[in-house]
Formats: structure tokens, sequence, C-alpha cells
């Protein structure tokens, strides 16, 4: 009896975490700009991962497998959000996105106060760093988005 439980809920957890998983794919190809694109990508995989992992430590049976699966979940959710934080950041301050689909913009505001305060940092579009600057207003610490050699 506990076997056909147990199977049954791994069913369930293989069913909702490929569901997930293509909600995900669709997501990736039907919305219109990266950021939502990004979200798409990364919130529902996170979670169809987790039923994945789940239905297989409830297939496998053995206790050995649940610190395994619970580390592989644990590392996907720490480097997913943080991946998606730096494209999503790289996107927003090389303008490669589609403000129109904003519907607050937080980032902006910051950006605008710290030229405000700062107008050496302005030309930059940094907030924060150095304050250094070359003539034609890039950083001194390597960091260019026109594509020249140190860009990161």
């Amino acid at each position: 009896m506990l076997d056909t439980v147990l199977d049954t809920a791994a069913a369930v957890c293989l069913v909702g975490g490929a569901l997930m998983s293509l909600a995900a794919a669709i997501g990736l190809v039907r919305f219109p700009d990266l950021l939502t694109r990004m979200h798409a990508g990364t919130k529902p995989q996170v979670f169809g991962l987790l039923l994945m992992l789940t239905a297989v430590a409830l297939e496998n049976r053995d206790p050995v497998m649940v610190p395994l699966i619970a580390l592989g979940w644990i590392f996907q959710l720490l480097t997913v959000p943080v991946s998606a934080h730096m494209v999503g950041r790289s996107t927003y301050r090389t303008k490669h996105l589609n403000r129109s689909t904003l519907t607050q913009d937080d980032l902006q505001t910051v950006l605008d106060r710290a030229a405000e305060s700062s107008p050496g940092e302005a030309a930059t579009g940094e907030g924060a760093g150095t304050g250094a600057a070359t003539r034609d207003g890039r950083p001194t610490d390597g960091q260019h988005t026109d594509g020249t050699s140190g860009t990161r």
C-alpha cells in the first residue's frame, strides 16, 4: 500500500515538474522582451526542478539520496536568481529592454539621483564607483559598455 502511494506521489511530482518546465519553455518563446523571458525561465524552472527531484527521492526510497538532491536544489536556488539578476542588470544598463513593459522603474530613479549628486559619474551611467573617468566619459577601471577591450 505504501509503495502505491509513493509511486502515485512521484508520478504527480513528475507531471507537475514537467508542466512547470513546459510553462518556462513556452514563456521563453512567447514573451516579448528579455526581462519577461528571464522571469519565465527562472521562476517556474526552479519549482519544476524541485518537483522532479522530489519525484526522484520518492522513487529511489534511499535516505542517502535526500541530502544529494537537497544540495542540488539548493545550488540551483542560489545560482538562478543571481544569474537572472546579472542578466537583467546588464540588459537595463546597456539599454536593451522595452521600457513600455516596465510597470515600475526604481533603478532609473536611483541612477538619476546618483547622476545629480556626482556629475563626474553621470557620463558612465554608474551610480557608484571610484568617480575616475577618462576624457570621453569612460570609467578608468576597465569597465566599458561599447565592446572595446576591458569589457566585463
